[in-house]
């Protein structure tokens, strides 16, 4: 099974796809005119702006629930890969894909919440929705939802699973079917209390994890100071093959970072749209916007975090694939978790296991979070006409399943299955997403045109000149109207 994996996965993350994230992004960053740049304050500013109602979350609780998913075990085990697999300089291209990212970001969550629908008293969303209402290509919606529901509700769980477990059993000597077991428990008792449960949960444990993570790496950081420069250095002349022990791997350099970021961050992979489609924001573009700083948030600091203090204190070896070892500073040591920890150790002894085991307990536990959210959301796609809630209790017991089940298979297959999940969604997402970039760039221009007049921004899709967004169309009232909405009216009051 191994073997058919590494085949299929070498299939879906051919060049042909990597070409495709680099060329996306950039071609989203010329379209936005550098969105990523321009709007970093409005950003920060709309983060904590909005309010939740009956059928949404706010804007905080879905940038939550966003990096809930993006911030997972890709951002330890995943850079640490990166960097065994190709040097320095993927790091590089990490944080490349992770710029360029933020235009796609922008794109397909405001897309999510143009497109966006009321089912059963709650936002749902996605690029099923924009899909179909945006392309009018039902059968593509279809495939899509099909797909997502398989990579999150039944690959990608597993990754983050078999990471907690062998973190936790070699931190702590606990058998990888306690760990399932505990995991199980707590994952029903949150999926089974719905969306908002979720979010709640998300919003405390994503940002004070994210926080403590990125002031273990400043200590590891201001600890080696003097070696700044240096490893500043390394990862830019590793990136173009400039330094004279990794000028020989820069095509594994591009690839494991491109491969990782977009792995890492999601950008264009169709996952964060689901949380940006919840939210209950004015207009698309305010969403849009704080969903690309989530792309910042997880790549350039929590990413950089763990490729900082893995670089400045040397605990890493790099071995490309079919090639030499380069580097060999930690013999005998595979590449993941236990580079970041032999890192922290160097500063704060027999502390590393521990801290890292905890880290990746609420990263993955809260990605795994939202991976049943999206698998839920296409499955509701799917079931739009006719509920059928058995079907809603399938996939919260196969997601509990698959849980347990990634606690206890091997890291290698775990890893495959979740790259074959991610490049499919990418690979559908990206090109949906291109085929909608003028509505794209309508929701931007009237976002600013709005701006630049000294209002708050309200969405108005006939003005704008964008067909099928019927909740905008139909129920959104702004809230200087929603003090008296008309009788027997179908409106959501803000």
């Amino acid at each position: 099974m191994e073997k058919a994996v590494e085949w299929l996965n070498n299939l879906i993350w051919s060049n042909a796809l990597i070409y495709l994230c680099l060329g996306a992004g950039l071609f989203f960053t010329l379209a936005t005119r550098f969105l990523q740049v321009r709007y970093i304050k409005e950003m920060v500013k709309l983060m904590f702006q909005g309010k939740s109602s009956e059928a949404g979350i706010s804007s905080f609780q879905a940038l939550s629930m966003a990096l809930a998913g993006r911030v997972g075990t890709g951002n330890i085990a995943g850079v640490a890969t990166a960097i065994a697999s190709g040097g320095p300089g993927a790091v590089f291209w990490m944080w490349l894909i992770a710029f360029l990212g933020a235009g796609s970001a922008f794109v397909e969550a405001s897309l999510g919440q143009v497109f966006k629908t009321k089912q059963n008293g709650q936002f749902r969303g996605g690029p099923a929705y924009y899909i179909e209402k945006g392309l009018n290509m039902k059968w593509y919606a279809i495939l899509f939802a099909i797909v997502t529901v398989i990579a999150t509700g039944m690959l990608l769980p597993g990754v983050q699973a078999n990471t907690i477990a062998s973190s936790m059993n070699s931190a702590f000597s606990i058998h990888p079917a306690v760990i399932g077991s505990l995991l199980v428990l707590v994952l029903g008792i949150i999926i089974f209390g719905g969306v908002k449960r979720i979010a709640n949960v998300a919003q405390v444990i994503v940002p004070f994890m994210a926080i403590a993570y990125i002031i273990m790496a400043l200590i590891i950081v201001i600890a080696n100071l003097s070696e700044v420069p240096a490893i500043m250095s390394l990862i830019f002349s590793s990136a173009f093959g400039a330094d004279a022990a990794f000028g020989g791997i820069l095509g594994a350099a591009i690839s494991w970072g491109v491969k990782r970021g977009v792995y890492s961050n999601e950008a264009g992979q169709g996952t964060a749209p689901h949380a940006a489609a919840a939210s209950e924001v004015s207009h698309p573009a305010k969403q849009g916007l704080v969903q690309s700083f989530s792309i910042y948030i997880d790549t350039l600091f929590v990413c950089s975090a763990t490729a900082f203090m893995i670089l400045i204190t040397g605990m890493y070896n790099v071995a490309p694939n079919g090639m030499d070892p380069i580097v060999t500073n930690l013999p005998g040591v595979e590449s993941g978790p236990d580079f970041t920890i032999k890192a922290i150790e160097t500063i704060f002894p027999g502390f590393g296991a521990p801290f890292i085991a905890i880290a990746l307990f609420f990263f993955a536990f809260t990605t795994i979070m939202a991976y049943y959210y999206m698998a839920e959301t296409n499955l509701a796609y799917i079931n739009q006409k006719t509920r059928r809630i058995w079907m809603e209790y399938v996939l919260k017991f196969a997601v509990l399943g698959v849980t347990f089940f990634g606690c206890i298979r091997t890291a290698d297959l775990a890893w495959g299955l979740g790259d074959i999940g991610v490049g499919s969604m990418a690979w559908l997402n990206i090109i949906a997403i291109l085929l909608l970039t003028r509505p794209a760039l309508k929701i931007l221009r009237d976002y600013e045109r709005q701006k630049k007049e000294g209002k708050d921004p309200v969405f108005d899709p006939v003005k704008v000149g964008i067909a099928n967004a019927d909740f905008w169309e139909k129920e959104y009232v702004p809230e200087a109207a929603a003090q008296t909405p008309p009788k027997n009216s179908n409106t959501l009051n803000l």
